[in-house]
């Protein structure tokens, strides 16, 4: 069975008679990843800045057949030369540099990676790109994260020929949470947009004649719906087994 480790958050959390700070995530993302036949495993983050981060990414990564980098706050705009925008929030430098830290290890070691909402904005930043910081400024309207707890809705049109496509067909309707999206994205191809433009997906292509490591982002939260399509991918991915 492939095992897929899942980035975290470190929070304060309630259970039981316990209040603390604990490594959270939904517990949608390992029911999605057991669903396709895979074991989940959570990467709490690593202390910012520590010395050993990048051995600790590269030791944990090198026991993975597969990384997921979940959703969750914004990307810190530092990390791409940019002032912060008024609706910009919730930056955690000990995350972006925890999930950075992976996806170095993952790149260098072939794993496949499936970026989720903030993970493909992280996936982005890490290959050199930029974000939109705040979407509604640019499409004028708030659907993508209608506020509080509440998904959105987006249909996406997904480019004919991509890995998604071949998981999920030509268009996919998926639950949405986000103020931020991708601009700029080097060494990807847009492979997903809503119908107001908004990119999607974006998956990295192999040079011609090589053979392509998944590396695919979506902006969708696809363990909040009923349609797992790209977790099943990435597992199918990390067992070295061909989309349908």
């Amino acid at each position: 069975m492939a095992v897929i480790g899942i980035s975290t958050y470190r929070e304060e959390a309630s259970w039981g008679l316990w209040h603390q700070v604990a490594d959270v995530q939904f517990a949608q993302y390992s029911d999605a990843v057991v669903a396709a036949g895979g074991v989940p495993v959570l990467l709490t983050p690593a202390p910012a800045g520590g010395p050993g981060l990048a051995a600790a990414a590269t030791a944990v990564v090198s026991r993975l057949d597969g990384l997921i980098i979940a959703g969750g706050a914004d990307v810190d705009p530092e990390l791409y030369d940019a002032p912060a925008h008024p609706e910009t929030a919730g930056i955690r430098p000990d995350r972006d540099a925890w999930e950075l830290a992976l996806l170095d290890a993952a790149t260098a070691l072939g794993i496949p990676t499936l970026g989720i909402c903030r993970g493909m904005q992280l996936m982005a930043v890490h290959a050199g790109g930029t974000l939109q910081q705040h979407t509604p400024d640019e499409v004028g309207h708030t659907q993508h994260s209608p506020g509080g707890e509440v998904f959105g809705s987006t249909r996406i049109s997904l480019a004919p020929g991509s890995q998604l496509a071949a998981a999920e067909g030509g268009e996919v309707v998926g639950p949405c949470h986000h103020h931020q999206s991708v601009a700029t994205h080097p060494g990807f191809v847009p492979t997903g947009r809503a119908a107001d433009g908004t990119l999607e997906a974006m998956e990295r292509h192999a040079p011609e004649g090589d053979s392509a490591v998944f590396c695919v982002g979506v902006q969708w939260h696809p363990e909040m719906g009923a349609d797992h399509a790209p977790i099943e991918a990435l597992v199918r991915a990390a067992h070295g087994t061909p989309s349908p």
